[in-house]
């Protein structure tokens, strides 16, 4: 049964709304809690999906004997054929892809946050973005040139852990999966931000000398972040190319996994997770309502329709900057004690006090 349209729409805008709302989450907790300038988010991104496009089918090709004297690479569509097809009738087997391949994602993520971050990590402020940036690019360039990772240019085929729901609603499925897993990255790190490691890590971006005063081995914590970040990118890049049911290189660029959360950490709010949420959900919707309306918008413009989202972002980061900031929804502080707790202790005080 075919699905309407208007929930098609909505389930599509979901699903990138997750992907992307991910990403920002962990550029989050790397720029708006720590101060890192990671300008090389695309590293992490790029390796989850290269992952995923790599290891997990060439796993599946050798136990399902899928290869039949095929190439991986060069038969990838015929070699995913014949893994989907087991993949179809076998429930357990594809849910325990995702998960292995999601955890595999996060391991490689973590992989390359500690290697990007082991040279660069004492760098200044500018020259650490600079770095991870071209790391980001030198990745990208080996997935585009290098075929026996991921097919080059061409690209590679991925098993389909959501092939047994079949039909369209397999875009249901996974993007119900995609929320799954951002509400639990959500809950991760908001329960850091409201921990002593997150004071300790907005001391740090506050005044990093002053945090070494007391004791906080600032290169060793910036590392940790930086992994942890990568990690949760990476997932974010593994469910994206689980979504597409492909891995290309070349759809991974520095303006998309890279710039597009800048701006939605910027617009939303940095170190304030929900004001993130709302500045992805801001940026995505507005994407999806220019792409998927952009033939009613055409008569009314002077110029092609694709620069209206350019222009329209654009205008709305100025708007944002001027006017607020530090962000639709700017940082609060954490309470270290529940509101109950402090009042509790504020009226032991008192009758200390009054006796």
């Amino acid at each position: 049964m075919a699905l309407p349209v208007a929930l098609t729409f909505l389930i599509d805008l979901l699903a990138l709304l997750g992907i992307f709302a991910i990403i920002s989450l962990s550029l989050n907790i790397e720029f708006g809690y720590t101060g890192i300038p990671n300008f090389g988010k695309l590293l992490a991104v790029a390796g989850g999906a290269f992952f995923v496009g790599a290891v997990p089918g060439r796993i599946l090709a050798y136990v399902y004997n899928a290869l039949d004297n095929l190439d991986y690479i060069r038969d990838t569509n015929l070699v995913m054929t014949n893994i989907n097809r087991i993949l179809s009738t076998d429930v357990l087997s594809s849910i325990t892809l995702l998960i292995l391949s999601l955890l595999g994602a996060a391991f490689i993520g973590a992989i390359l946050g500690f290697i990007a971050s082991y040279p660069a990590i004492r760098l200044r402020e500018d020259y650490l973005a600079i770095t991870l940036l071209a790391m980001a690019e030198i990745l990208v360039m080996i997935g585009r040139n290098y075929e026996d990772l991921i097919g080059g240019t061409r690209g590679v085929a991925i098993p389909d852990p959501f092939r047994w729901v079949g039909g369209e609603w397999r875009f249901v499925a996974a993007t119900c999966t995609i929320l799954v897993v951002l509400l639990l990255i959500l809950f991760y790190v908001e329960s850091i931000s409201r921990s002593p490691l997150g004071r300790t890590l907005r001391a740090i971006r506050d005044d990093e000398i002053s945090a070494e005063v007391f004791g906080k081995d600032v290169v060793k914590i910036r590392m940790k972040v930086l992994m942890v970040g990568s990690s949760i990118a990476a997932v974010g890049g593994a469910l994206s190319a689980f979504l597409s049911g492909s891995v290309v290189a070349a759809g991974f660029t520095r303006v998309t996994h890279t710039f597009w959360p800048w701006v939605m950490v910027i617009i939303g709010g940095a170190a304030n997770n929900f004001g993130v949420l709302l500045g992805s959900a801001l940026f995505v919707t507005l994407r999806k309502v220019i792409t998927f309306y952009k033939d009613v918008f055409k008569p009314f413009l002077p110029f092609d329709v694709v620069w209206l989202e350019y222009l329209l972002l654009g205008i709305i980061l100025i708007i944002v900057l001027i006017y607020r900031p530090e962000g639709i929804i700017p940082e609060k502080p954490s309470r270290t004690l529940s509101r109950r707790e402090l009042d509790q202790i504020m009226r032991e005080l008192k009758l200390k006090t009054a006796k």
